[in-house]
């Protein structure tokens, strides 16, 4: 098998299972607001419409 389609077989297997992915996803959010809460970086959120800024203590991780 060529090398392209291993890669395209693991992509292929990836995909298949979208939770997997979705808890893949929640874990890179989780890890980087508890970066910017550990840093004292605020992060900026969506509510009600607008763009809301969110201090470090205020990041739920």
């Amino acid at each position: 098998m060529a090398v392209k389609e291993k890669h395209r077989d693991k992509i292929a297997e990836a995909f298949s299972n979208p939770e997997k992915i979705t808890q893949a996803l929640a874990k890179g959010v989780r890890d980087a607001l508890l970066k910017h809460k550990q840093a004292g970086n605020p992060i900026v959120v969506w509510r009600d419409g607008k763009i809301v800024w969110l201090d470090p203590e205020e990041i739920p991780v």
